[in-house]
């Protein structure tokens, strides 16, 4: 999964003749120079955030990612509220306040073996965590940033291996989430989660994920992946409650923030 989607452009539009017609084969000529150029320069500018691995604002925005584990202040990779403007279902806001941080660590307990054994390609360079609630604290989401150890190129490899063979829709592949005593997190725990997301990210050395579950320690027997749980008609406990919105609209801010600093981060003089 990369960063962002590239533009599209307006193919239908032609140039309006103006007088004889070597006039107008001018002006159109002028036209495609003039937009043409501009086509390049916009390729070249968003070639970072498009996901293009060729571009030099992708090598830059690489390198500038997997240091921000120990460089960015936690409150800037996790806010300590975040607004979801259109994030919950039928278009609703929705305003998440963090009630828990995890201390930065290794992967060793944070994953259950079997998602443990398929990011292990990557490796675990650390892993951040942070826990939020919604604005009634009926629900708990926690929200993870591996960085990994790999380079591009195994990174576009695993997120081919998610893409292919659909592991972000596994079960047994879900994340952990961080409880906290003392919180409205305190008993969500493994078998409290709802529904999730995983992402693996093509532009930085990062696999960003959410799970979400209620915040009254119910237990879940079938939990859902936020993409279905977010379907319009879905009539699961999970989805009627929103909890896919829940994770997917944090885990897409946190990512969005992550994107954004690792920008701000490639603009700095060296």
């Amino acid at each position: 999964m990369s960063f962002g989607e590239p533009e599209g452009y307006d193919e239908g539009a032609r140039p309006r003749p103006l007088g004889r017609r070597g006039r107008s084969q001018a002006v159109a000529a002028a036209a495609c120079l003039v937009l043409g150029t501009g086509l390049i320069g916009g390729a070249v500018t968003g070639s970072w955030l498009a996901g293009d691995s060729d571009g030099p604002g992708t090598r830059n925005g690489f390198a500038a990612a997997r240091d921000m584990w120990h460089g960015v202040p936690v409150d800037q990779l996790f806010p300590p509220t975040l607004q979801g403007e259109g994030a919950g279902p039928g278009g609703a806001d929705r305003t998440w306040t963090r009630i828990a941080v995890a201390p930065d660590s290794g992967c060793e307990d944070a994953f259950d073996a079997l998602l443990r054994k398929v990011l292990a390609p990557v490796g675990c360079e650390r892993l951040l965590r942070a826990t939020y609630t919604d604005a009634t604290q009926s629900h708990v989401t926690t929200v993870g940033l591996l960085f990994t150890k790999a380079d591009a190129a195994a990174m576009t490899s695993l997120a081919r291996r998610f893409d292919r063979e659909r592991l972000d829709r596994r079960t047994d592949l879900m994340p952990l989430p961080y409880a906290a005593k003392g919180t409205a997190a305190a008993g969500f725990g493994a078998e409290q989660r709802a529904t999730w997301t995983v992402s693996v990210l093509t532009d930085a050395p990062v696999v960003v994920y959410a799970v979400s579950g209620w915040a009254d320690g119910r237990t879940v027997d079938t939990p859902q992946p936020a993409e279905d749980a977010m379907q319009s008609g879905a009539t699961t406990a999970p989805a009627q409650a929103g909890l896919g919105h829940e994770a997917q609209g944090l885990a897409d801010r946190v990512e969005r923030g992550l994107r954004k600093k690792a920008g701000t981060v490639t603009e700095q003089p060296s």
